[in-house]
Protein backbone atom coordinates (compact mmCIF):
# COMPACT_ATOMS: atom_id res chain seq x y z
CA UNK A 1 0.00 0.00 0.00
CA UNK A 2 1.54 3.28 -1.02
CA UNK A 3 2.06 5.86 1.64
CA UNK A 4 -0.51 8.65 2.18
CA UNK A 5 0.40 11.37 -0.21
CA UNK A 6 -2.26 13.90 0.68
CA UNK A 7 -2.01 17.01 2.74
CA UNK A 8 -0.96 16.57 6.30
CA UNK A 9 -3.69 15.94 8.91
CA UNK A 10 -3.93 18.67 11.47
CA UNK A 11 -5.83 18.52 14.81
CA UNK A 12 -8.77 20.84 15.38
CA UNK A 13 -8.31 23.59 17.91
CA UNK A 14 -9.01 22.41 21.46
CA UNK A 15 -9.32 18.82 20.40
CA UNK A 16 -6.18 17.81 22.18
CA UNK A 17 -7.39 19.50 25.42
CA UNK A 18 -10.82 17.81 25.47
CA UNK A 19 -9.47 14.34 25.49
CA UNK A 20 -7.84 14.55 28.91
CA UNK A 21 -11.01 16.21 30.25
CA UNK A 22 -13.15 13.33 29.01
CA UNK A 23 -10.85 10.86 30.56
CA UNK A 24 -11.04 12.74 33.85
CA UNK A 25 -14.85 12.59 33.79
CA UNK A 26 -14.82 8.90 33.08
CA UNK A 27 -12.44 8.32 35.95
CA UNK A 28 -14.65 10.38 38.30
CA UNK A 29 -17.74 8.45 37.24
CA UNK A 30 -15.94 5.20 37.83
CA UNK A 31 -14.89 6.35 41.28
CA UNK A 32 -18.46 7.41 42.12
CA UNK A 33 -19.86 4.10 40.98
CA UNK A 34 -17.39 2.23 43.15
CA UNK A 35 -18.13 4.47 46.13
CA UNK A 36 -21.88 4.16 45.61
CA UNK A 37 -21.60 0.43 45.60
CA UNK A 38 -19.58 0.39 48.79
CA UNK A 39 -21.14 3.26 50.80
CA UNK A 40 -24.64 4.76 51.28
CA UNK A 41 -23.80 8.44 51.55
CA UNK A 42 -24.62 8.90 47.87
CA UNK A 43 -28.02 7.34 48.52
CA UNK A 44 -28.71 9.99 51.15
CA UNK A 45 -27.60 12.62 48.70
CA UNK A 46 -29.93 11.29 46.04
CA UNK A 47 -32.80 11.28 48.53
CA UNK A 48 -32.20 14.90 49.44
CA UNK A 49 -31.91 15.81 45.79
CA UNK A 50 -35.21 14.06 45.10
CA UNK A 51 -36.89 16.14 47.80
CA UNK A 52 -35.49 19.28 46.26
CA UNK A 53 -36.68 18.48 42.74
CA UNK A 54 -40.11 17.12 43.82
CA UNK A 55 -41.86 20.51 43.34
CA UNK A 56 -40.41 20.70 39.88
CA UNK A 57 -41.78 17.27 39.02
CA UNK A 58 -45.16 18.15 40.52
CA UNK A 59 -45.30 21.38 38.54
CA UNK A 60 -44.32 19.56 35.39
CA UNK A 61 -47.13 16.99 35.86
CA UNK A 62 -49.78 19.56 36.84
CA UNK A 63 -51.23 20.17 33.34
CA UNK A 64 -51.72 16.47 32.78
CA UNK A 65 -53.37 15.98 36.14
CA UNK A 66 -55.65 18.97 35.62
CA UNK A 67 -56.76 17.66 32.26
CA UNK A 68 -57.52 14.24 33.70
CA UNK A 69 -59.43 15.78 36.62
CA UNK A 70 -61.54 17.92 34.29
CA UNK A 71 -62.41 14.90 32.19
CA UNK A 72 -63.32 12.87 35.27
CA UNK A 73 -65.43 15.70 36.68
CA UNK A 74 -67.29 16.16 33.42
CA UNK A 75 -67.98 12.46 33.15
CA UNK A 76 -69.01 12.28 36.79
CA UNK A 77 -71.37 15.28 36.45
CA UNK A 78 -73.00 13.83 33.36
CA UNK A 79 -73.43 10.51 35.13
CA UNK A 80 -74.89 12.19 38.20
CA UNK A 81 -77.33 14.20 36.08
CA UNK A 82 -78.40 11.04 34.31
CA UNK A 83 -78.83 9.14 37.57
CA UNK A 84 -80.68 12.06 39.14
CA UNK A 85 -83.09 12.21 36.20
CA UNK A 86 -83.67 8.48 36.38
CA UNK A 87 -84.29 8.65 40.14
CA UNK A 88 -86.75 11.52 39.68
CA UNK A 89 -88.65 9.54 37.08
CA UNK A 90 -88.73 6.52 39.35
CA UNK A 91 -89.96 8.72 42.21
CA UNK A 92 -92.77 10.15 40.07
CA UNK A 93 -93.79 6.67 38.99
CA UNK A 94 -93.70 5.45 42.58
CA UNK A 95 -95.82 8.42 43.72
CA UNK A 96 -98.34 7.77 40.96
CA UNK A 97 -98.54 4.11 41.94
CA UNK A 98 -98.91 5.05 45.60
CA UNK A 99 -101.70 7.49 44.75
CA UNK A 100 -103.51 4.82 42.73
CA UNK A 101 -103.10 2.33 45.54
CA UNK A 102 -104.35 4.83 48.11
CA UNK A 103 -107.33 5.67 45.91
CA UNK A 104 -108.08 2.01 45.39
CA UNK A 105 -107.79 1.36 49.12
CA UNK A 106 -110.12 4.28 49.87
CA UNK A 107 -112.64 3.10 47.28
CA UNK A 108 -112.44 -0.41 48.69
CA UNK A 109 -113.03 0.86 52.22
CA UNK A 110 -115.99 2.97 51.08
CA UNK A 111 -117.53 0.06 49.20
CA UNK A 112 -117.09 -2.20 52.21
CA UNK A 113 -118.72 0.46 54.37
CA UNK A 114 -121.64 0.88 51.98
CA UNK A 115 -122.27 -2.84 51.61
CA UNK A 116 -121.85 -3.30 55.35
CA UNK A 117 -124.63 -0.80 56.04
CA UNK A 118 -126.94 -2.53 53.58
CA UNK A 119 -126.18 -5.92 55.11
CA UNK A 120 -126.67 -4.74 58.70
CA UNK A 121 -129.99 -3.11 57.90
CA UNK A 122 -131.14 -5.93 55.65
CA UNK A 123 -131.81 -3.57 52.73
CA UNK A 124 -132.14 -4.50 49.09
CA UNK A 125 -129.91 -1.92 47.44
CA UNK A 126 -128.30 -1.09 44.14
CA UNK A 127 -124.79 0.34 43.87
CA UNK A 128 -124.45 3.35 41.54
CA UNK A 129 -121.28 5.31 40.71
CA UNK A 130 -121.35 9.10 40.87
CA UNK A 131 -120.81 10.52 37.39
CA UNK A 132 -121.09 14.25 38.05
CA UNK A 133 -121.82 16.59 40.93
CA UNK A 134 -123.37 20.06 41.17
CA UNK A 135 -122.81 21.71 44.54
CA UNK A 136 -124.00 25.17 43.56
CA UNK A 137 -125.81 26.71 46.58
CA UNK A 138 -129.01 26.79 44.54
CA UNK A 139 -128.62 23.33 42.95
CA UNK A 140 -127.41 20.52 45.19
CA UNK A 141 -127.58 17.55 42.84
CA UNK A 142 -125.73 14.45 41.69
CA UNK A 143 -125.71 12.62 38.38
CA UNK A 144 -125.40 8.85 38.68
CA UNK A 145 -124.05 6.44 36.10
CA UNK A 146 -127.20 4.34 36.28
CA UNK A 147 -130.57 4.85 34.63
CA UNK A 148 -133.84 3.20 33.78
CA UNK A 149 -132.02 0.38 32.00
CA UNK A 150 -130.49 -0.46 35.36
CA UNK A 151 -133.82 -0.39 37.16
CA UNK A 152 -133.53 3.13 38.58
CA UNK A 153 -136.80 5.05 38.86
CA UNK A 154 -137.97 8.42 40.10
CA UNK A 155 -138.47 8.59 43.84
CA UNK A 156 -135.80 6.11 44.90
CA UNK A 157 -134.05 7.03 48.13
CA UNK A 158 -130.28 7.49 47.92
CA UNK A 159 -128.06 6.70 50.90
CA UNK A 160 -124.45 6.25 51.83
CA UNK A 161 -122.77 4.65 54.82
CA UNK A 162 -123.55 7.68 56.98
CA UNK A 163 -127.22 8.14 56.25
CA UNK A 164 -129.75 9.64 53.86
CA UNK A 165 -128.41 11.64 50.91
CA UNK A 166 -131.51 12.46 48.86
CA UNK A 167 -133.76 10.97 46.22
CA UNK A 168 -133.90 10.40 42.47
CA UNK A 169 -135.83 13.14 40.66
CA UNK A 170 -135.08 12.40 36.99
CA UNK A 171 -134.14 9.29 35.05
CA UNK A 172 -132.85 8.66 31.55
CA UNK A 173 -132.01 5.26 30.08
CA UNK A 174 -128.35 5.61 31.09
CA UNK A 175 -128.23 8.20 33.88
CA UNK A 176 -130.25 9.56 36.77
CA UNK A 177 -130.33 12.82 38.74
CA UNK A 178 -130.39 12.90 42.53
CA UNK A 179 -131.73 15.82 44.57
CA UNK A 180 -129.61 16.10 47.70
CA UNK A 181 -131.01 16.84 51.14
CA UNK A 182 -129.23 20.18 51.16
CA UNK A 183 -130.96 21.45 48.01
CA UNK A 184 -133.24 24.42 48.82
CA UNK A 185 -136.14 22.61 47.10
CA UNK A 186 -135.88 19.55 49.33
CA UNK A 187 -137.61 18.80 52.63
CA UNK A 188 -137.84 15.58 54.66
CA UNK A 189 -140.25 14.57 57.46
CA UNK A 190 -138.09 13.49 60.40
CA UNK A 191 -138.21 12.68 64.08
CA UNK A 192 -135.87 13.33 66.98
CA UNK A 193 -134.43 9.93 67.82
CA UNK A 194 -134.27 10.74 71.54
CA UNK A 195 -137.91 11.71 72.14
CA UNK A 196 -139.81 11.05 68.89
CA UNK A 197 -140.81 14.66 68.19
CA UNK A 198 -141.81 15.03 64.54
CA UNK A 199 -140.21 17.85 62.56
CA UNK A 200 -139.26 18.74 59.00
CA UNK A 201 -135.72 19.19 57.72
CA UNK A 202 -135.19 21.73 54.95
CA UNK A 203 -132.22 22.12 52.65
CA UNK A 204 -130.32 25.39 52.70
CA UNK A 205 -127.88 24.97 49.82
CA UNK A 206 -125.02 23.24 51.63
CA UNK A 207 -126.55 22.76 55.07
CA UNK A 208 -129.74 21.53 56.73
CA UNK A 209 -132.23 23.40 58.88
CA UNK A 210 -135.05 22.49 61.25
CA UNK A 211 -137.83 25.09 61.37
CA UNK A 212 -140.78 25.71 63.67
CA UNK A 213 -139.44 23.66 66.57
CA UNK A 214 -141.83 24.08 69.52
CA UNK A 215 -140.21 25.53 72.61
CA UNK A 216 -141.75 22.67 74.59
CA UNK A 217 -140.34 19.97 72.30
CA UNK A 218 -137.26 19.45 74.47
CA UNK A 219 -134.92 19.42 71.48
CA UNK A 220 -131.25 19.82 72.37
CA UNK A 221 -127.97 20.37 70.60
CA UNK A 222 -126.48 16.98 69.77
CA UNK A 223 -129.83 15.24 69.19
CA UNK A 224 -129.80 12.79 66.31
CA UNK A 225 -132.44 13.35 63.64
CA UNK A 226 -133.76 10.35 61.68
CA UNK A 227 -136.37 9.87 58.98
CA UNK A 228 -139.92 9.42 60.23
CA UNK A 229 -141.16 7.26 57.36
CA UNK A 230 -144.17 9.53 56.83
CA UNK A 231 -145.18 9.92 53.21
CA UNK A 232 -143.67 6.60 52.20
CA UNK A 233 -140.77 8.28 50.45
CA UNK A 234 -138.00 7.19 52.82
CA UNK A 235 -137.80 4.26 55.25
CA UNK A 236 -138.12 5.20 58.89
CA UNK A 237 -135.11 5.43 61.17
CA UNK A 238 -132.48 6.44 58.63
CA UNK A 239 -129.95 8.99 59.99
CA UNK A 240 -130.39 12.48 58.54
CA UNK A 241 -128.12 14.58 60.73
CA UNK A 242 -127.24 15.89 64.17
CA UNK A 243 -128.39 19.19 65.63
CA UNK A 244 -125.36 21.46 65.85
CA UNK A 245 -127.02 24.71 66.95
CA UNK A 246 -130.38 26.08 68.12
CA UNK A 247 -131.66 29.66 68.02
CA UNK A 248 -135.03 31.43 68.29
CA UNK A 249 -136.80 32.37 65.07
CA UNK A 250 -137.89 35.91 64.24
CA UNK A 251 -141.11 35.54 66.23
CA UNK A 252 -139.37 34.00 69.26
CA UNK A 253 -142.28 31.53 69.36
CA UNK A 254 -140.32 28.66 67.83
CA UNK A 255 -136.74 27.48 67.53
CA UNK A 256 -134.64 27.02 64.42
CA UNK A 257 -132.05 24.27 64.41
CA UNK A 258 -128.96 23.80 62.27
CA UNK A 259 -128.08 20.23 61.31
CA UNK A 260 -124.82 18.59 60.40
CA UNK A 261 -125.69 16.02 57.70
CA UNK A 262 -125.04 12.40 58.62
CA UNK A 263 -124.23 11.49 55.02
CA UNK A 264 -120.95 12.50 53.41
CA UNK A 265 -122.50 14.63 50.70
CA UNK A 266 -119.20 16.11 49.54
CA UNK A 267 -117.17 12.93 49.15
CA UNK A 268 -117.37 9.36 47.98
CA UNK A 269 -117.56 7.89 44.50
CA UNK A 270 -120.51 5.54 44.91
CA UNK A 271 -123.96 5.63 46.49
CA UNK A 272 -126.67 3.12 47.28
CA UNK A 273 -130.15 3.23 45.77
CA UNK A 274 -132.87 1.67 47.89
CA UNK A 275 -135.09 -0.67 45.95
CA UNK A 276 -138.20 0.87 47.43
CA UNK A 277 -140.68 -1.76 46.23
CA UNK A 278 -139.95 -3.75 49.34
CA UNK A 279 -141.30 -1.06 51.64
CA UNK A 280 -144.27 0.05 49.64
CA UNK A 281 -143.82 3.10 47.41
CA UNK A 282 -143.47 1.11 44.22
CA UNK A 283 -142.88 3.11 41.06
CA UNK A 284 -144.70 6.29 42.08
CA UNK A 285 -143.82 9.62 40.57
CA UNK A 286 -142.51 12.39 42.76
CA UNK A 287 -145.29 14.02 44.75
CA UNK A 288 -145.97 17.70 44.22
CA UNK A 289 -147.87 20.10 46.48
CA UNK A 290 -150.81 20.05 44.06
CA UNK A 291 -150.84 16.26 43.92
CA UNK A 292 -150.55 16.06 47.69
CA UNK A 293 -153.57 18.36 48.07
CA UNK A 294 -155.51 16.29 45.53
CA UNK A 295 -154.79 13.13 47.51
CA UNK A 296 -156.02 14.76 50.70
CA UNK A 297 -152.62 15.24 52.26
CA UNK A 298 -152.29 17.85 54.94
CA UNK A 299 -150.25 21.03 54.52
CA UNK A 300 -147.46 19.31 56.45
CA UNK A 301 -146.71 17.13 53.44
CA UNK A 302 -147.09 20.10 51.12
CA UNK A 303 -144.53 22.04 53.09
CA UNK A 304 -142.16 19.10 53.04
CA UNK A 305 -142.55 19.01 49.28
CA UNK A 306 -142.21 22.68 48.46
CA UNK A 307 -139.69 23.60 51.14
CA UNK A 308 -141.13 27.11 51.71
CA UNK A 309 -144.73 26.81 52.99
CA UNK A 310 -145.16 26.22 56.71
CA UNK A 311 -147.43 23.35 57.78
CA UNK A 312 -150.82 24.32 59.10
CA UNK A 313 -151.98 23.15 62.47
CA UNK A 314 -154.48 20.35 62.81
CA UNK A 315 -154.94 16.70 62.05
CA UNK A 316 -156.22 15.20 58.81
CA UNK A 317 -157.33 11.58 58.79
CA UNK A 318 -157.19 9.61 55.51
CA UNK A 319 -160.18 7.30 54.84
CA UNK A 320 -159.55 3.57 54.95
CA UNK A 321 -159.31 1.82 51.57
CA UNK A 322 -159.10 -1.87 52.30
CA UNK A 323 -156.09 -3.84 53.43
CA UNK A 324 -153.57 -1.33 52.13
CA UNK A 325 -155.25 1.74 53.63
CA UNK A 326 -153.81 3.39 56.70
CA UNK A 327 -154.52 6.20 59.10
CA UNK A 328 -151.81 8.84 58.87
CA UNK A 329 -152.50 11.97 60.91
CA UNK A 330 -150.53 14.95 59.74
CA UNK A 331 -149.52 17.18 62.60
CA UNK A 332 -147.96 20.61 62.58
CA UNK A 333 -144.66 20.57 64.48
CA UNK A 334 -146.11 22.80 67.18
CA UNK A 335 -148.61 20.10 68.12
CA UNK A 336 -146.21 17.19 68.10
CA UNK A 337 -145.21 17.47 71.73
CA UNK A 338 -148.68 16.38 72.87
CA UNK A 339 -149.98 14.41 69.89
CA UNK A 340 -149.49 10.63 69.85
CA UNK A 341 -147.44 9.26 66.96
CA UNK A 342 -149.44 8.26 63.86
CA UNK A 343 -149.99 4.80 62.61
CA UNK A 344 -147.53 4.03 59.81
CA UNK A 345 -148.89 2.86 56.42
CA UNK A 346 -149.01 -0.90 56.18
CA UNK A 347 -146.02 -2.30 54.32
CA UNK A 348 -146.53 -4.72 51.48
CA UNK A 349 -145.11 -8.08 52.43
CA UNK A 350 -145.48 -9.61 49.00
CA UNK A 351 -145.80 -8.32 45.47
CA UNK A 352 -148.84 -10.59 45.05
CA UNK A 353 -150.86 -7.93 46.88
CA UNK A 354 -150.05 -5.48 44.12
CA UNK A 355 -149.65 -7.37 40.84
CA UNK A 356 -149.46 -4.06 39.00
CA UNK A 357 -147.14 -1.52 40.69
CA UNK A 358 -149.22 1.36 39.34
CA UNK A 359 -152.31 -0.01 41.05
CA UNK A 360 -150.87 0.25 44.54
CA UNK A 361 -152.71 2.81 46.66
CA UNK A 362 -150.53 5.82 47.25
CA UNK A 363 -150.02 6.79 50.89
CA UNK A 364 -152.05 9.79 51.89
CA UNK A 365 -149.07 11.71 53.18
CA UNK A 366 -146.12 12.60 51.04
CA UNK A 367 -142.74 14.01 51.79
CA UNK A 368 -139.43 14.36 50.13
Amino acid sequence: MPPYAGPPVTARPGESASTPRLLAYLALALVLIVLDAQADWLARLRSQATVLVQPIWALAGLPGRLGSQVQENAASHAQLVKENRALRNELLIAKARLTRLQTAALDNAQLRELLGVAERRGLDVQLAPILDIDLDPTRQRLVLDAGSRDGVHVGQAVIDAGGLMGQVIAVTPLHSTVLLLTDPDHAVPVTVARNGVRLIVYGRGGSLELRDIPLSAGVEVGDEIVTSGLGGRFPAGFPVGTISALRPDDTHAFLVGELKPAAKLDRGRDVLLLKSREWGIGNRELATPAAAAAEGASPVAGAAQSGDAKPAQGVTQAPATGAAASTSPNVHPSATASTPPPTKPARATSDSRFPNPDSRPAPKETGQ
